[in-house]
């Protein structure tokens, strides 16, 4: 929506600057989209022009000195939503439910309420990171090339994540006019335009004269984003599944009243088309791994979670308790055009003159599809989740539809129990629960409790890795979980400042968004050797752009690795070893000392980036061979002394390493004591190998006597005796 000057003077925003607070660091003057905020030449504190302002609040979120107050209402359009198509009759209705713009009318309003934010935090909470402000405008310009070509760069499936991305929690929930309490801009709506529009773009195959054989295990999104990206690379792709359909949950797991099977089977029928070897009906064991690897220079683990989890409650083995895995597959089945919905409910034991009552455990995405196919076979259904609503896991649009449709959904109630009448489930006990806060377990209330006569039970709260695999793939699955400080760039986007509003239902978008780069990080890890992992097999039960975009990231860190099955010499360019210098410096000493380190080990032969750990990102890690670590020591020496804040924050975060060498230096005023010793114990809980430690003092003779100092370069001559001779075939130094 445009709004003239004069309607902004009228509107009753106005910015306040606490001049006693503004350091002048120009940070809200970046990041203002309307540019009303610019800098007093005088006294260099920041100046606000009302007239522009929109009242994103952006300015208050970033300002680290909170020196910025905005008041008034926000200068944005109302929300352009059409409407959900709720079926007149729901019985054996598969029809998409959620509708995307029908006219560019539409499409344009919508993609006019977008502010394109200098620093867009919608960007963020996207788990693949699409340059959402860029397809905007290209929605804007009538440009659908453009818009895909934009999304290309980032993503393989618009198509299916415009549909099932829980944008509340995402990139919708982290849009700026979300975080200053508005309705954010329908981004999945407008992403969903541009693929609905134009068809999206085939893989990009990419000749190589060396090209790599890379196996990849599943089918799901995970292994969609990996083969798509390796065949951009130039490699080979087989690709083992263990259904006779390729798609994974997206196949066989999302109704078609959210996902329609056209929709999810096009990412498989243009990596077919494209020459992907697809081998279906194929189970990959466990003891499979080894011959794969001989067959195939790496492996790309992508097998998902398969094996849905089950309550151990008591009459939990009677007839008519089932999985949501079985209910999901047979009902898609038998509401297809041929299927026969009584004979599947005969297969589930409801027959004519028997009720219908079907009791779904969990309140999640799954058992929201569950209970509303349930109703699409003329079933009553009620699901139940031991959450507390406000904390509820499902999409809130979801579970407005499921409750539109008839389901009966009890937040607040936990299993106890099931009795049986000769042998066949008839009904559940509930019990209460309470539940505090997001990241508090619910407590069990036993003396509350409630009953319901039930004709089928399914459990449908969530899935887990098959063991068996899971074995073979080290330090999986891992915790997504952002350990230490969040990066600088994070904390200054004003990201982690607000929740989402209550249009995005509170979410904490922030959290929730560096939480998911780690997963992006350790996929860019190998978690054996030439062993890559992404998705479920990575992080466990993910979502489906999370899947996709770990399955690019390890896909882009395996051509660059270029593994070997035979073990030959990696290309010319890349046959030099590659270390990556790290650093965390407050007086610029160990700023110096790392170059120089640096500049030893290039004279010893390897290829050397040296950087800041705040400049340290996933790719960064991945691509090196090496790392060393380089850090001052802070604390006093009648206190404890410890390698700095920065660097042990950086080391928690790292991803698993898995052996990869790493050589750890601090350097000090006094007395470092056992900070190297504590740096490198943190290293090696990572899974780092450490191949030299040393101290760097003042020099020879200064500080405490007893603690000679080593020498940068006898220090960068050990790790290169670690790195660079085993390469070279040779000893250094």
């Amino acid at each position: 929506m445009t709004i003239t000057e004069s309607e902004r003077a009228v509107s009753g925003r106005h910015v306040t600057v606490l001049a006693d607070r503004c350091a002048g660091c120009q940070e809200c003057v970046i990041r203002c989209p309307a540019g009303a905020l610019s800098m007093e030449p005088a006294s260099w504190i920041a100046r606000s022009d009302d007239a522009l302002c929109v009242g994103c609040r952006q300015c208050e979120r970033t300002c680290p000195f909170s020196a910025i107050v905005v008041e008034g209402p926000l200068a944005v359009a109302t929300r352009v939503d059409p409407p959900v198509r709720h079926p007149v009759e729901l019985h054996a209705n598969v029809a998409e439910t959620r509708q995307g713009y029908a006219t560019w009318e539409e499409a344009i309003a919508e993609a006019n309420r977008c502010l394109a934010c200098p620093d867009p935090t919608c960007v963020r909470g996207c788990p693949a990171h699409n340059d959402i402000p860029a397809f905007v405008a290209a929605v804007r310009a009538h440009d659908l090339e453009g818009a895909h070509a934009i999304l290309r760069r980032t993503t393989v499936l618009p198509d299916v994540c415009s549909r099932v991305c829980n944008q509340a929690a995402q990139c919708e929930g982290a849009c700026t006019w979300s975080l200053a309490g508005g309705e954010p801009v329908a981004i999945g709506r407008l992403e969903r335009f541009i693929a609905d529009q134009v068809v999206v773009p085939a893989p990009v195959v990419a000749e190589s004269a060396t090209p790599l054989s890379v196996g990849v295990v599943g089918s799901g999104p995970a292994a969609i984003g990996a083969a798509y990206e390796l065949l951009a690379g130039g490699a080979q792709v087989t690709v083992y599944e263990r259904d006779d359909r390729p798609g994974g949950l997206l196949v066989w797991g999302i109704p078609d009243f959210t996902l329609p099977d056209e929709v999810a089977r096009r990412p498989w029928d243009d990596l077919v088309a494209a020459g992907v070897d697809l081998r279906l009906a194929t189970s990959v064991e466990p003891g499979d791994l080894d011959q794969l690897l001989e067959a195939h220079d790496a492996l790309v683990m992508a097998h998902g979670a398969g094996q849905a989890m089950r309550l151990s409650v008591p009459g939990a083995d009677l007839d008519g308790v089932g999985t949501a895995t079985a209910f999901l597959q047979g009902a898609k089945a038998a509401l297809d055009p041929g299927g026969d919905p009584e004979a599947f409910r005969a297969s589930l034991g409801i027959v004519p003159g028997r009720g219908r009552r079907v009791l779904v455990l969990g309140a999640g995405n799954t058992a929201m599809d569950v209970a509303r196919l349930a109703r699409r076979l003329g079933l009553e259904a009620t699901c139940v989740d031991w959450l507390d609503e406000r904390f509820a896991l499902a999409r809130p649009d979801e579970l407005a539809e499921a409750r539109s449709e008839g389901v009966d959904v009890r937040f607040s109630r936990t299993l106890t129990s099931l009795e049986g009448f000769d042998g066949r489930v008839v009904r559940a006990v509930l019990s209460h629960t309470t539940q505090r806060d997001r990241t508090r377990t619910p407590v069990v209330s036993p003396d509350v409790l409630d009953t319901l006569a039930v004709d089928l039970v399914v459990m449908a709260m969530g899935y887990r890795l098959d063991e068996g695999l899971r074995a073979q793939v080290p330090q999986t699955p891992i915790v997504k979980r952002h350990r230490g400080f969040a990066p600088g760039r994070w904390s200054a986007s004003g990201i982690l400042a607000n929740p989402a509003s209550a249009a995005c239902f509170a979410q904490p978008v922030g959290a929730l968004a560096l939480d998911r780069e780690v997963g992006l990080w350790e996929a860019a890890m190998p978690r054996r050797e030439r062993v890559w992992a992404a998705g479920d097999a990575l992080t466990g039960p993910s979502t489906v752009v999370e899947a996709m975009a770990q399955g690019r990231r390890a896909a882009r860190a395996v051509l660059d690795a270029r593994p070997s099955r035979d073990g030959r010499a990696r290309d010319a360019e890349v046959s030099a070893p590659r270390v990556l210098v790290a650093y965390a410096s407050a007086s610029g000493t160990t700023a110096h000392l790392a170059e120089v380190v640096g500049d030893e080990l290039r004279r010893s032969g390897a290829t050397v980036s040296v950087l800041p750990v705040e400049r340290v990102d996933s790719l960064a890690v991945a691509q090196a061979d090496a790392l060393v670590l380089g850090s001052w020591v802070e604390g006093l020496v009648v206190a404890r002394v410890r390698a700095a804040r920065a660097m042990r924050d950086f080391v928690d975060a790292l991803p698993w390493l898995g052996g990869r060498p790493v050589g750890v230096f601090c350097t000090y005023g006094v007395n470092p004591r056992s900070a190297p010793a504590e740096l490198a114990h943190q290293v090696e809980a990572r899974g780092g190998s450490v191949v030299a430690s040393a101290s760097f003092g003042p020099g020879e003779g200064g500080g405490d006597a007893r603690i000679r100092p080593a020498k940068p370069e006898a220090f960068a001559h050990r790790v290169a005796a670690q790195v660079v001779a085993p390469r070279q075939g040779a000893v250094v130094g």
